[in-house]
């Protein structure tokens, strides 16, 4: 494979979050994604700098009273952490890719995107929709949140530094892609997005062909609105293809989602990506995170050369 380095540069962000509220988990997950060869494969093609993993109030599982949301001191302070992050690589002119940890990490991302291109929309590739009300989540986990969030609902009293960001996107500037909890939802009384945003769930996106369904969701957003953000939850892949936290059925295959991200990153108007949720604890051979590194690998490959 060629060199690209003095082609395309970008910024490796690791975000060690658990919603959950411990310090384990897919919180492991940037850094054992390092060892199984991510930023080594990223240099064969990019001019990378790492900017290690971000610092910010650790873990709790105490539920704030008046939001609804666990752990809120610590999704606050990462949210403001990866804001400032991705916009230091915007201002050196790098391609930022954000691994977390979990999907919460996409507020910091949707910031930043916004305070360089002002109206940003978002492929949010994902088994789950994120958009309960805070006060009906099960748990009260920010993963559960992100989107409801993003999208300016219950953020009253979400503490300042949050609220004022929101909302980030508007409900048109979305395109679910993946997300297969509408039972639960329904289980839980909670509406789902499905009719206000752009939505294809799993069996949707296999019909359209993956690889096409993508390409013309990207070209949309870019049309539409110039620059977009990518939001990938691995949970989106079957739980055969990738253990995860949330086991439900169905879900993409590998083959699927390569041909998924390869088509969102060779798309027009990309401005980031970030990718969540995989939890090295259900790996311990590791043979997953190098699948995942040699799956972002080939992506920015094709995002390279486009």
């Amino acid at each position: 494979m060629v060199r690209l380095s003095g082609e395309f540069r970008v910024a490796v962000i690791g975000v060690p979050n658990n919603s959950l509220g411990t310090p384990d988990g897919v919180s492991r997950a940037p850094a054992a994604l390092r060892r199984a060869g991510l930023v080594a494969t990223l240099a064969t093609l990019a001019d990378v700098s790492d900017y290690g993993d971000l610092q910010f109030a650790p873990p709790s599982t105490e539920r704030d009273t008046r939001s609804g949301v666990m752990g809120l001191e610590s999704l606050v302070t990462m949210v403001v952490a990866v804001h400032r992050a991705v916009g230091q690589a915007f201002s050196e002119r790098r391609f930022p890719i954000v691994i977390g940890g979990d999907c919460p990490v996409i507020l910091g991302c949707l910031a930043a995107a916004r305070d360089v291109h002002g109206r940003v929309g978002l492929m949010f590739v994902d088994g789950h929709e994120d958009a309960w009300p805070p006060h009906q989540a099960p748990t009260g986990q920010a993963a559960d949140l992100e989107l409801g969030f993003a999208l300016g609902r219950y953020h009253a009293r979400l503490p300042k530094d949050l609220a004022t960001l929101l909302p980030l996107i508007g409900s048109s500037d979305v395109a679910i892609l993946g997300a297969r909890n509408a039972s639960e939802l329904a289980e839980f009384g909670v509406a789902s997005l499905q009719g206000e945003v752009e939505f294809y769930n799993d069996a949707v996106l296999r019909t359209g062909g993956v690889q096409e369904v993508t390409s013309s969701v990207g070209q949309r957003l870019h049309d539409a609105i110039g620059h977009w953000w990518l939001h990938t939850d691995l949970d989106v892949l079957s739980q055969e293809a990738l253990p995860t936290d949330f086991a439900q059925p169905g879900g993409l295959n590998w083959q699927e989602f390569a041909a998924l991200t390869g088509a969102a990153l060779s798309g027009p108007g990309l401005a980031g990506w970030d990718l969540t949720v995989y939890n090295p604890d259900l790996d311990p051979s590791g043979v997953l995170a190098k699948r995942i590194a040699g799956c972002v690998g080939a992506a920015i490959a094709r995002r390279a050369l486009s």
